[in-house]
């Protein structure tokens, strides 16, 4: 045991990267690994030091969050030279990477399914005719090709009407998204009747401008998170606070997977190959979660992987 990990985050205000970096955390605890969590602030510049410094501790390996690796495709290659395992989390469009791959294994769930579960409640939710706000960043291929997976779902219903994209980085949304919230009611009125993001975060930061503009916490727009399902947003939920569902990723137990994933590349074992299933979190099934967890025993699971 006694390895060293690094956790290389495309940024800690990313709250879905937050969540992973949590379970991660607490997986490396229990494995007995000695884990690093490094945060690339969102921007390129920040995300090359972040993984220029992983690199410099020597670790046995490394785990990327939320970010393209064609922006440190100079620190991939160093890393592949020195024989340091990568494993991404939200990194490639597909939870199994082809051959030829930088990376291990990438963890998340499938983001057709997350696309197409997305539109389907926009659609069943508003009979089939909805003005559709979609939120997305761009910068990130995985968001990337999230968002336009749910626009070409959205637009197979004729009555479905996508008014706007609006490309916000992830790491700047706090500043952009409120600014351009309002814009949004302004130009757009009574017709934006729905909204989703690749992020629930979006979402927190329109908040004020929504109450602002009088839209009611639980009224049109109704906005859906197709990610990450973070504790903020499964609150905002559970009190009709701007968002009305979410379709999370179970981050607790991706955080475990990461570890689960680096072990095996370590041990030479192929790839676990886990694909967690979509699931979509309203008021109606809610209950007291903070977290989507679509397992209670993956900790005790893991450990027993581990022991052998």
């Amino acid at each position: 045991m006694g390895k060293t990990v690094v956790f290389v985050a495309a940024t800690m205000t990313n709250p879905g990267i937050a969540g992973v970096a949590k379970g991660t955390s607490e997986a490396a605890g229990a494995i007995g690994w000695n884990l690093q969590v490094i945060d690339g602030d969102g921007t390129p510049a920040g995300i090359n030091l972040a993984f220029s410094q992983a690199l410099g501790l020597d670790p046995d390996g490394i785990i990327v969050a939320g970010f393209d690796t064609k922006l440190t495709s100079r620190q991939v290659r160093q890393a592949k030279a020195a024989g340091i395992p990568l494993v991404g989390w939200h990194v490639a469009d597909t939870p199994r990477p082809g051959a030829g791959s930088e990376l291990f294994a990438n963890v998340t769930t499938d983001v057709q399914d997350v696309a197409r579960i997305s539109a389907q409640w926009i659609i069943a939710e508003s009979g089939g005719s909805a003005g559709v706000v979609i939120f997305t960043d761009l910068s990130i291929p995985f968001a990337r090709n999230k968002s336009q997976l749910i626009k070409r779902a959205l637009e197979d219903c004729s009555g479905v009407k996508i008014l706007s994209t609006e490309d916000i980085p992830i790491a700047d949304s706090s500043n952009q998204t409120p600014q351009r919230t309002a814009s949004l009611i302004g130009r757009l009125g009574d017709a934006w009747t729905y909204s989703v993001a690749i992020n629930d975060l979006y979402f927190a930061d329109a908040a004020a401008a929504l109450h602002d503009a009088g839209k009611p916490g639980d009224g049109a727009p109704l906005n859906l998170g197709a990610g990450d399902g973070d504790p903020m947003a499964f609150n905002s939920i559970r009190t009709g606070h701007y968002q009305a569902a979410t379709v999370p990723e179970p981050l607790l137990e991706q955080g475990w997977q990461t570890i689960d994933e680096l072990n095996r590349a370590l041990s030479g074992k192929p790839r676990s190959g886990y694909v967690a299933p979509v699931h979509l979190t309203t008021i109606d099934n809610i209950d007291g979660a903070t977290y989507w967890e679509p397992a209670d025993n993956y900790r005790e699971h893991y450990m027993q992987v581990w022991r052998r």
